[in-house]
């Protein structure tokens, strides 16, 4: 049974439920968690509570040692950690391995935490008067993380809001626990006193619990928008801060002048990878004229008839299973309305077995050309190996599709004319832009946002945005005495 960490150790769930964790090559269970009731949540809220004080006072330099630790411990355990991704998960070792290095990267950011923290400060603002500024920590924070990344989006939070001196409650997905244990067990062993990191298993009753509670300063949360959106407005009618991602429908323009060897390869990548469960997927291909579209699809059809298909432990393996049964369900529905609504099914991986994984949720690369906007596999987020290839008659149209989406997380055009690809920059309404870059996920140092409904809340996550997302500023303004009385100023103060 896997347990919550509270106050620095392992606790049992108060929850009388419980739930399976399974391996989804083989569909068995191979764990179990219990599901925490709002007693529970609470109990990890008053350990962070009770650790801030004490924490939010640690001099920063003395924050970003235990980072700097924790860091060199997550480079050490790399591997144990994407094995127990790739466990849990599906993904393939290498991508898990990936998964755990932009992860990390976020800690090597708030390494340098006593920098970002520095305020500013004026002398003789008025006479004899001084002002300066500085970045507060707001207090207990919570982060509600997705099933799809479980190493690397709660260390998109929490490295960023422990190093600004807050206190943290984790509920990380309940369908891939282990790594988040791991790594939160590593963060203990770099120095981190207890109390500081907190985590509680559950679900909507758990999310609920954070959201209520009055201790809870701020909430960050990754997932599917209708949460994302009712995480933000439960949220926020508490008075909490809060940053909400939601999902998307990425979109890569491909220009008649673009490499398509290098489009090809791209996408690929970026449709196929981790069996498309990313925020950041391509799911659609948009080649602009005919010759364009054609050509496209004639070169990515065989690659994704060639995709390697196979459990995490297969090093030939370039993608691996989805994460549970519904969501292939789900999926293989989602391509079925296609092929009922009229696009072209140009690859279809439904039906594929793998022997001696017989109940595994595998699904192989689909492709689908002539899809139009109306279509569900458009406008749904299908959040799988699937492909659309959606054909634009020009740059205009394609930008237009773009920009009349819903949603706005990543976008990319690939493009040998610089002036198109400046005028795509500026003219698309998309938090995140690839020029020949098909996942444009910002490093560490910038940071993370979509537009639209893909996001839900003011700040973006980790990197600048995190820091201010995570603090609050504060403005003094003092005057010392000097033995000289000017008496009262009734009038609105100024030079």
């Amino acid at each position: 049974m896997i347990e919550n960490l509270v106050a620095g150790e392992r606790r049992p769930s108060t929850g009388s439920r419980t739930q399976a964790v399974c391996n989804p090559a083989t569909g068995e269970a191979i764990d179990e968690i219990g599901l925490t009731d709002r007693a529970g949540v609470e109990a990890a809220v008053a350990a962070a509570q009770e650790a801030l004080p004490g924490w939010a006072n640690t001099p920063p330099a003395k924050r970003a040692a235990v980072m700097f630790r924790f860091n060199a411990l997550l480079i050490e355990r790399a591997d144990d950690i994407a094995r127990e991704i790739s466990r849990e998960h599906g993904k393939t070792h290498d991508d898990a391995l990936g998964e755990v290095q932009r992860g990390r990267e976020v800690v090597e950011f708030a390494c340098g935490i006593a920098q970002m923290l520095k305020g500013e400060f004026s002398r003789n603002v008025g006479p004899s008067i001084d002002s300066w500024s500085d970045r507060q920590p707001l207090g207990v924070c919570a982060g509600i993380t997705p099933f799809n990344f479980p190493a690397m989006v709660p260390l998109w939070m929490y490295p960023v809001a422990i190093a600004c001196g807050n206190t943290f409650v984790l509920k990380p997905s309940e369908r891939d626990p282990s790594a988040v244990m791991l790594i939160a067990e590593l963060m203990h062993e770099a120095g981190l006193p207890p109390g500081v990191l907190n985590v509680v298993h559950g679900d909507k009753e758990a999310v609920d619990a954070l959201l209520d509670d009055p201790r809870v300063q701020a909430v960050s949360f990754v997932g599917s928008t209708p949460i994302a959106e009712y995480v933000y407005r439960r949220g926020t009618a508490a008075g909490k801060r809060v940053q909400a991602l939601g999902g998307a429908k990425n979109h890569m323009v491909v220009m008649p002048d673009a490499d398509l060897d290098q489009a090809v390869d791209a996408l690929m990548g970026a449709g196929y990878g981790s069996a498309g469960e990313r925020c950041m997927a391509i799911s659609v291909a948009v080649p602009v004229g005919e010759a364009t579209a054609d050509a496209l699809v004639a070169k990515l059809r065989p690659r994704v008839e060639a995709l390697k298909i196979g459990p995490a432990d297969d090093p030939d393996a370039e993608m691996g299973p989805v994460i549970t049964a519904e969501a292939k369900q789900r999926i293989t529905g989602l391509i079925a309305s296609g092929v009922q609504a009229g696009a072209e099914l140009v690859v279809d991986g439904r039906g594929i077995s793998l022997q001696g994984y017989e109940d595994g949720f595998f699904l192989g690369g689909s492709l689908f050309d002539r899809v139009t906007t109306d279509m569900d596999i458009y406008t749904q987020e299908i959040f799988g190996p699937v492909l659309s290839v959606v054909r634009a008659e020009s740059y205009g149209q394609a930008v237009t599709m773009i920009n009349d989406n819903e949603y706005g997380n990543g976008t990319a055009i690939f493009t040998r004319d610089g002036d198109a690809a400046r005028a795509f920059a500026s003219d698309i309404q998309v938090g995140m832009v690839g020029v020949n870059v098909p996942i444009p996920v910002p490093v560490a140092y910038h940071s993370f946002g979509g537009w639209k409904r893909s996001s839900f809340g003011d700040h973006g996550i980790y990197g600048p945005e995190g820091v201010h997302f995570y603090t609050r500023l504060k403005t003094v303004t003092s005057r010392w005495p000097t033995g000289i009385r000017e008496g009262a100023v009734f009038d609105f103060p100024t030079h």
